[in-house]
């Protein structure tokens, strides 16, 4: 049953949308809390906590990033060929409990297991649960951009809550009470899911649920292996955070190989889906190249936020790991209420700008953003720190431009993508994403303190590594985005009757 096309059910809708887009809202916000509380503190973790000099530790969160969104790529690809979708979201979960949990412990070997558990978890998890929400509303419901930009706002409240949350708990209390803060909310996400899963019934259950019972290996079904074979995977991404100089090569790799495979199956679709595919294909590119800008939050511009930025309101120093990982999805959720009526408002009156518009609009919003920060820098070198007002409507900036891009490219996967591959191609849209994170620790890097001026803790002295690298993205995302707006005439040519 092509579920992606059902027409919704009058019965279950509530305010204008599906009851169960808010079940699937509550499970994927504590999901994120866990998630991003977790991720705030990764780097800061590893420059202040293990001593790591600064690239390493940007070469090890590059490459949490890099797995943690390659591997719903292959969650995908086992939702839509065995285990369904609900199946997939429950054990990614359990996997992520297990990894919050044992980051949690004190002790040298959790840190790199609790990050690998957490990275197979997300592999099922993530991409799966996206999948759910576009089995709920038809290709052109005109619903649907906005459903997706309130289950973004759902994301982004557990983000804001996670990194304000778990970012003071780990600075300014014990950094593996912040870690095990994250594990509690990543229970109470499960079980939302678990308990509310059945109001979705048929909708992503296992294509064929006797093969998948099916035993292969003598008592071993298909559900057995898959199980088991993402359990020793674990150990294999251990290895690679302590050999990651490796991730180069599978990164790219990866990048190639999947991008070929992509176009593989294009070439073999008829002519309007072929090139309904390419359009995604070209998106999902540039999306890369958006991450890597925009992910310097996680990174970067944490250290930054510690070291340049004047955290004091009133006489109170604030936690700058805190303020750094709460502004970005507090804007989130601020701007999904104006894009989530915007869009429809647009839709209306003929005006809403096409899928590759707004992806185009996105870049040139992030790099006004970028720039304010580096215009921050040029007016504050004689203390280093630029203002809290400076770094709040820099993020503001960004944000718009992230609301043109990430809620709206996940519907434009599930609307361009023929049925039976959808869940694989939301794993490539985050195989995206794995690349831009990856090639965002990179940029990062070059933002690099050397150790004795970063403990010396002087501003003035630390300010420069980071505004000349400022500048540049802020004026690379704008011409990117002129870039793109060229191409929109056939991006929408190729799109055919999807907006």
């Amino acid at each position: 049953m092509d579920l992606t096309e059902k027409a919704p059910d009058p019965s279950i809708v509530s305010n204008k949308h599906p009851r169960q887009l808010y079940m699937l809202f509550f499970a994927e916000m504590w999901e994120r809390f866990s998630f991003y509380g977790m991720k705030a503190l990764l780097l800061a973790y590893m420059v202040t906590q293990l001593k790591f000099d600064e690239p390493k530790g940007y070469a090890i969160l590059g490459s949490y990033a890099a797995l943690v969104y390659t591997m719903p790529m292959f969650g995908g690809v086992m939702a839509d060929r065995f285990l369904g979708y609900r199946k997939s979201v429950l054990f990614g979960g359990i996997l992520m409990v297990i990894g919050h949990l044992v980051l949690a412990v004190p002790q040298g070997w959790s840190f790199f297991y609790g990050m690998a558990f957490i990275i197979c978890g997300n592999g099922f998890f993530k991409p799966n649960i996206s999948s759910l929400v576009g089995t709920l509303y038809s290709n052109n419901d005109p619903r649907k951009d906005s459903a997706f930009s309130i289950f973004y706002m759902g994301i982004n409240i557990g983000a804001a809550l996670g990194g304000l949350l778990c970012g003071y708990v780990g600075q300014r209390i014990n950094w593996h009470y912040g870690f095990g803060l994250a594990g509690v909310f990543m229970i109470l996400g499960l079980v939302v899911f678990a308990f509310g899963q059945q109001s979705l019934k048929e909708r992503g259950l296992p294509p064929n649920l006797a093969e998948l019972k099916k035993p292969r290996f003598a008592f071993l079904t298909h559900e057995h292996i898959i199980y088991g074979g993402t359990l020793l995977v674990v150990p294999l991404v251990v290895t690679l955070f302590h050999q990651y100089e490796v991730m180069d090569y599978i990164m790219f790799g990866l990048g190639a190989l999947s991008l070929s495979y992509i176009i593989f199956i294009a070439l073999k679709l008829e002519r309007i889906a072929r090139f309904k595919l390419f359009a995604a294909l070209v998106m999902i590119v540039f999306s890369t190249l958006f991450w890597a800008f925009y992910e310097q939050n996680a990174g970067s511009l944490n250290l930054f936020a510690m070291r340049n930025v004047d955290m004091n309101v009133g006489g109170v120093n604030l936690p700058p790991l805190s303020v750094n990982n709460f502004l970005p999805p507090g804007w989130v959720v601020i701007l999904s209420f104006f894009f989530a009526w915007l869009w429809p408002w647009l839709n209306k009156r003929k005006m809403e700008p096409s899928t590759p518009l707004k992806f185009a609009l996105s870049f040139i919003l992030m790099g006004i953003g970028f720039y304010t920060f580096y215009l921050g820098c040029k007016t504050n070198t004689d203390t280093g720190l630029i203002s809290l007002v400076n770094f709040v409507f820099g993020y503001f900036f960004i944000i718009c431009g992230e609301m043109c891009l990430s809620p709206i490219g996940l519907s434009m996967v599930t609307k361009l993508s023929p049925t039976n591959i959808v869940a694989m191609m939301m794993g490539i849209w985050f195989f995206a994403s794995a690349i831009g994170e990856f090639l965002s620790a990179k940029i990062g890097s070059l933002m690099s303190v050397p150790r004795e001026i970063a403990e010396a803790n002087n501003p003035a002295t630390s300010l420069p590594f980071y505004a000349d690298i400022l500048s540049k993205i802020g004026i690379g995302s704008i011409a990117l985005g002129v870039i793109l707006i060229a191409f929109v005439p056939i991006i929408r040519k190729w799109m055919h009757d999807i907006k």
